[in-house]
């Protein structure tokens, strides 16, 4: 990814990051909530393996451009736009207006932390 700028580079790792987090996080809870914790838990850490092959060199590629607040805010912008849809299509929960309202705060969160 070298073409791109730094800054869309490491939004692209973390979204990708994001996914796999979610997965490793969440995806148990439909999928081996019949089985012990530690089987779950072995499942959650090979999934979570992935997500930091991508967070930590998106995390050094993004702090050439963004101060560290501002990466962890991008950071938590991804995590809302990746888990609301596993939320709604993979864990078949139903939409609700708090989802709204987080991600109103999260967007005054953006914009105080990128004000100049």
């Amino acid at each position: 990814m070298p073409s791109l700028p730094p800054a869309l580079q490491a939004v692209l790792l973390l979204t990708a990051s994001n996914v796999f987090m979610t997965f490793a996080w969440y995806a148990h809870l439909a999928n081996l909530r019949h089985k012990p914790w530690f089987i779950a838990a072995a499942v959650s850490w090979g999934i979570a393996a992935f997500e930091y092959l991508l967070q930590v060199p998106a995390n050094r590629i993004g702090h050439q451009t963004l101060n560290l607040p501002q990466l962890k805010i991008v950071q938590e912008v991804i995590s809302l736009t990746v888990f609301v849809p596993f939320v709604l299509l993979y864990m078949k929960e139903p939409l609700k207006w708090d989802y709204l309202w987080a991600g109103l705060c999260i967007l005054g969160a953006v914009y105080f932390i990128f004000r100049s």
